[in-house]
């Protein structure tokens, strides 16, 4: 349970920004050349002043919601999206997505750095310009903390990561494989939460995404150009999406008593998960963390593999 921080002053949160967003329009003095930039959330769920000031309440946590809340905006103009924007464009916008992590992982109070896009209004897109979102917070999610301990364990088992395993298997088969651009590799994972789940992943091993984007900026056009043509892909089978980026936690300030900190360089891996939202006849019976797909891996891959897209 988090209470809300006091408000306090800080820098610009370019509120009129959004405003001009939210109403499909860019503010006029924006040029078709700026590159993608960084604002404050003018609804922030977490504020970036104060201490998280986490204590018991009773067997439960409660704290102020300390972090930083912001939207990424990947493109001055109003119709250029991940999918249909220059390659230069989509490289920017992954750089500035690299120097905001690295930027707030300084910060000693926050754990983790999520960034995240919904598209479409089944998948919570709250501006029609085209936009992600950061959020850092104090704590690490828990479907981060799922795979940094499955990471950690088996690691502890065969002293691999088990991403670079699934990635050898994945080309070494090539039926789930959708494409591979340079160094990264997009496919279809065997047991897919829903139908034509794919990951982007780098072939080179890296935990941390910004390290890896900015110490090999340059790898990141092939990158942008693979996912460009990805969402192009999947845009054929739905127009309506989650994309996820998953990197480390904070290693610069790692965590004393979690145990997942020790190999973390080693047992994790830095990818992009991204979900298409299908509508589907509800099913009669769920149960939280246990996911059906109506269409395999092998059969999506097939699908989305024969997709017209652009070069």
């Amino acid at each position: 349970m988090m209470s809300p921080s006091p408000r306090r002053v800080r820098k610009p949160r370019a509120d009129s920004v959004l405003t001009q967003l939210r109403s499909r329009s860019w503010f006029p003095q924006c040029r078709v050349s700026m590159s993608a930039r960084a604002v404050v959330h003018p609804s922030p769920v977490y504020r970036i002043e104060g201490e998280p000031s986490r204590r018991g309440d009773g067997i439960y946590d409660r704290m102020r919601s300390v972090g930083a809340h912001e939207v990424l905006i990947e493109n001055p103009r109003h119709d250029r999206h991940l999918w249909n924007a220059s390659d230069t464009e989509i490289e920017q916008f992954l750089l500035l997505v690299a120097h905001r992590i690295q930027d707030l992982k300084r910060d000693g109070r926050f754990k983790y750095v999520s960034i995240f896009k919904n598209h479409g209004t089944s998948a919570g897109q709250e501006f029609e310009h085209p936009t992600a979102q950061l959020t850092a917070t104090t704590f690490v999610p828990r479907r981060v903390l799922y795979e940094l301990r499955a990471g950690r364990d088996y690691f502890k088992q065969k002293e691999r990561c088990v991403f670079c395993d699934i990635i050898s298997q994945e080309l070494q088969q090539d039926q789930r494989v959708l494409e591979v651009r340079g160094d990264f590799i997009a496919l279809c994972p065997y047991a897919p939460r829903v139908p034509y789940e794919t990951w982007i992943m780098p072939r080179s091993h890296d935990a941390a995404f910004e390290r890896f984007g900015l110490a090999r900026a340059g790898s990141m056009r092939d990158l942008g150009v693979l996912l460009r043509r990805t969402l192009q892909r999947i845009r054929t089978i739905a127009e309506e999406f989650h994309l996820v980026l998953h990197t480390s936690p904070n290693t610069l300030h790692p965590s004393e008593s979690l145990g997942y900190w020790k190999t973390i360089d080693e047992d994790y891996h830095w990818h992009i998960e991204i979900l298409p939202i299908i509508s589907a006849k509800a099913k009669s019976y769920t149960f939280k963390e246990v996911y059906y797909s109506p269409v395999a891996s092998e059969t999506a891959v097939v699908r989305l593999r024969e997709a017209k897209i652009e070069p």
